[in-house]
């Protein structure tokens, strides 16, 4: 699949002083449901500013439609209100899903559910554990969820899955934190470095995974959000490992 991320824009209409909408091109691989938001945004001197906002369209329109306020002061709308057709939108297209230990849990339930496969083209799984004997869920992962009635076929085709061991000797060694830093786990998996213009990341497991994950992220110009406001990488705080 594709990984490219602009779109360009169509149409712009403006509906009031305070109100717009526009159109945009859309790249055969995303896929949503009636009602889903994705992360679209600009790039501000050199750095994607992206945001959430709920799809228009329909899903099975060949363009993409969205509808936003204009923010005189806001950090994204008061620079969207002043595109015009031809200029490029950023469009998020991979999931990180990063955790250690027990923090693997919120995570299984997500790699379940069919929407997330229709929101990302790639949604990748990375496991940190001491010993190969903690990998919990690892056979499911590979063998079982493949053969899913419900998302089998998406995981078959979007699902990138990456345990990585500590103490002992095993295919794939290392913390996350270097094994992002770095650029191996990318690398590995054949997917571009990490960086926020393309991907959005989920965190959860211990606290000093937590810590420097979290300072790494913030170092490669993601912020963290929430789901009220949300921003490229939250943390799972609900399932942090003491």
């Amino acid at each position: 699949m594709s990984i490219a991320t602009q779109e360009t824009v169509l149409s712009v209409r403006h509906w009031n002083d305070t109100l717009m909408s526009f159109t945009t091109t859309r790249d055969r691989g995303l896929r949503f449901k009636n009602g889903h938001f994705v992360m679209i945004g600009l790039e501000i001197e050199g750095k994607p500013l992206m945001r959430a906002f709920s799809f228009a369209s329909a899903n099975y329109e060949e363009h993409l439609e969205f509808y936003s306020i204009k923010v005189p002061d806001g950090p994204l709308t008061s620079r969207l209100q002043n595109i015009k057709p031809g200029d490029p939108i950023l469009v998020g297209k991979r999931l990180y899903l990063l955790a250690t230990g027990t923090g693997l849990a919120p995570f299984m339930s997500i790699i379940r559910d069919l929407e997330t496969y229709e929101r990302f083209e790639h949604v990748i799984v990375a496991h940190g554990v001491r010993t190969i004997s903690e990998l919990g869920y690892a056979d499911y992962i590979r063998n079982e969820l493949p053969q899913h009635e419900l998302v089998g076929e998406n995981v078959q085709k979007q699902l990138h899955y990456y345990p990585t061991v500590t103490r002992e000797e095993f295919e794939n060694t290392g913390r996350l934190t270097e094994l992002l830093e770095s650029s191996k786990l990318c690398t590995d998996l054949g997917l571009p470095a990490l960086d926020a213009e393309h991907d959005r990341v989920m965190i959860c497991g211990s606290n000093s995974m937590l810590t420097d994950l979290t300072k790494m992220l913030d170092s490669r110009g993601f912020k963290e959000g929430s789901s009220h406001e949300p921003a490229e990488y939250t943390i799972e705080r609900a399932f942090v490992e003491k």
